[in-house]
Formats: C-alpha cells, structure tokens, sequence
C-alpha cells in the first residue's frame, strides 16, 4: 500500500467519526436554517451599508449609529442562535481530532510531538509521555 492509499483510508475512517457526521449534521441545519440564513443576510448587508457611510466624505454619525445597534443586535443573535452554536462547536471538535492525527503523524516522523504539554489530552496521545 502505497503514501495515498493509507491516506485515502484514512480519510474513510475519519467520514466514519462521529465528530465529522456531526459536523455534516450542523452544516447541513445551518444551511437549512432559514431565520438564521435571513439574519446572516441581512448583517452582511448592515456591514456594507456602515462601510459605505463610514467612507462618505459627510457622514451621518446618526445613521451610523443605528446601523452599528443593528449590527451588533445580528451579531449576538447569530452567535446565540442554537444551530450556529452547533455549527461553532462541532467545527472546533473536528479541529481538535485533525490536530491530534497531525500530532500522531508527526510524531511517527519525527519522534517528538509538536508542542507536546506532556498532557495527552491535548493531542491525543500516541506518545510516551
């Protein structure tokens, strides 16, 4: 078995774990997610709007105001929304695997862990510390 053949395996073995079907779930529910789409939509538009007035050479410091109280109402909406939520924690989850395997590959190579704590709940183990 050749470099990509193992690695083809180990790509299948990760879509088995369950921290990347959950990923899967919460994208496909943040996609589908239809107020929070709208929200998303609408804060984008707000951003280019402030940007738009921020640059005028005569800016309406009213206007201005009410658009940054709107976008900070999105913005903590957004990131209170369940399914963003989700999304947020079950992306960092999968960072925290691929980590450790790139740890665990790493140190297969080189013999040491990279920024090894000599905790191995920080990368997954494989070590002897």
């Amino acid at each position: 078995m050749d470099i990509f053949e193992i690695a083809a395996e180990l790509g299948k073995a990760l879509k088995e774990d369950e921290r990347l079907k959950r990923l899967d779930a919460a994208k496909t529910a943040y996609e589908n997610d239809a107020e929070l789409q709208k929200m998303l939509v609408e804060y984008e538009v707000q951003q280019k709007a402030l940007q738009g007035e921020i640059t005028r050479e005569e800016r309406d410091t009213l206007f201005i105001d009410t658009i940054q109280k709107r976008i900070d109402t999105l913005y903590n909406s957004i990131m209170n929304h369940p399914v963003f939520a989700e999304l947020n924690e079950a992306q960092a989850d999968v960072n925290e695997l691929m980590n450790a395997v790139n740890n665990t590959i790493t140190y297969n190579i080189t013999g040491e862990m990279p920024s090894c704590t000599h905790n191995c709940s920080t990368c997954g183990g494989g070590c002897s510390h």
